[in-house]
């Protein structure tokens, strides 16, 4: 069965500002641009004591030997998964490292960890996100919004930073 993790894609300017990296619509003065154009999103579940880090699973071998890829395999350990702790849940680390874990390793009571990568075929993130930026966020996918903190602006962002 073919590895797949579940993803997203935003056309934005990827910044790091102020030892963030943000996600914005439009391009954001006093920052490194890192990236601009397509980009694509990848989530990550955060390790259990070890919160800085998070595993993008992209295959779940569940205890009964079902395969699941993924939005089933997001759905199962979003939902199910604390029935399932000796699943296995394979996947990849930010620097690209192939891991695998035991369900219960992970900490889903913790915020998803958004990724950030260049291209489909890319294994190592260009950068985890710590907000958006956009006046109007419609441009931008649902699950994204859902996972991050969204600023109108740079202003109200450095307002609450």
């Amino acid at each position: 069965m073919q590895r797949l993790p579940i993803s997203d894609s935003a056309h934005g300017w990827l910044t790091r500002l102020d030892e963030r990296w943000l996600l914005a619509d439009h391009a954001l003065a006093g920052g490194w641009l890192a990236a601009q154009g397509e980009l694509l999103l990848r989530y990550g579940i955060r390790i259990l004591g070890k919160p800085h880090l998070a595993i993008v699973p992209d295959l779940v071998v569940a205890d009964r030997g079902e395969m699941l890829v993924g939005e089933a395999a997001w759905q199962f350990i979003m939902e199910r998964g604390h029935l399932f702790p000796r699943a296995d849940v394979c996947g990849r680390m930010a620097d690209g490292a192939d891991e695998m874990l035991f369900l219960k390793q992970l900490d889903l009571a913790l915020p998803v960890a958004v990724y950030a990568y260049a291209d489909v075929e890319d294994v190592k993130a260009l950068a985890r996100l710590d907000a958006i930026i956009a006046q109007d966020a419609t441009t931008f996918p649902a699950r994204l919004l859902a996972r991050l903190p969204r600023y109108r602006c740079l202003a109200n962002w450095r307002a609450h930073g």
